[in-house]
């Protein structure tokens, strides 16, 4: 285990750690031909909930006040309302646009970067700033937090798509993982 953060900082990082493996090896185990599969036929594919997932964490960066991708968003408003209405409407047409397995791919993990680079770089003074967001009073922090449960949401999604295609979930023997890292902690406290 490397060196974490103190903190609020270390402990956010070390769940979104967390959060980026399972969600990579989800997206890579999902074979090329299958990331158009869908559960029903309103529901999103395979390859619409990953693209969902890393738009919104744009999405969500964009809230804080991080600069969109001009390559993907093109220009948007200043003001954070019409901004945000921008990402979103751009949001679905992501989603049935990027469906190709190593673009899906690749957007997930730029998603990822880009929120673990900024959430890293910002100081406690920027996560405690208050604004309005989502309609009401709220932290930069907090929207960390819901992207991070955004992530954890939709996993699951995933993984029941993963059970109800047959395929396993794609970390195996993480019990015996588990197990040996609580053993580890014993020894360390």
């Amino acid at each position: 285990m490397g060196t974490r953060l103190p903190g609020f900082k270390g402990e956010y990082l070390w769940e979104f750690d967390i959060a980026d493996r399972q969600l990579t090896a989800l997206a890579e185990a999902f074979p090329a031909e299958r990331y158009g599969w869908r559960s029903a036929e309103t529901a999103r594919s395979a390859s619409e909930i990953l693209v969902h997932i890393a738009a919104g964490n744009l999405t969500l960066l964009g809230i804080v006040g991080v600069e969109a991708p001009p390559d993907l968003y093109g220009k948007l408003e200043c003001e954070i309302v019409p901004r945000m209405i921008g990402m979103i409407e751009k949001n679905d047409g992501l989603e049935k646009t990027i469906t190709d397995k190593p673009a899906v791919i690749a957007l997930v993990r730029r998603s990822l970067d880009a929120v673990r680079a900024t959430f890293t770089k910002a100081p406690d003074s920027e996560l405690e700033r208050q604004d309005v967001f989502f309609g009401e009073r709220t932290t930069v922090r907090r929207v960390y937090l819901r992207g991070l449960s955004h992530m954890h949401e939709h996993m699951g999604h995933l993984i029941g798509y993963t059970r109800a295609m047959g395929l396993a979930a794609p970390w195996p023997g993480w019990r015996e993982s588990g197990r040996k890292i609580i053993e580890q902690g014993r020894r360390v406290s």
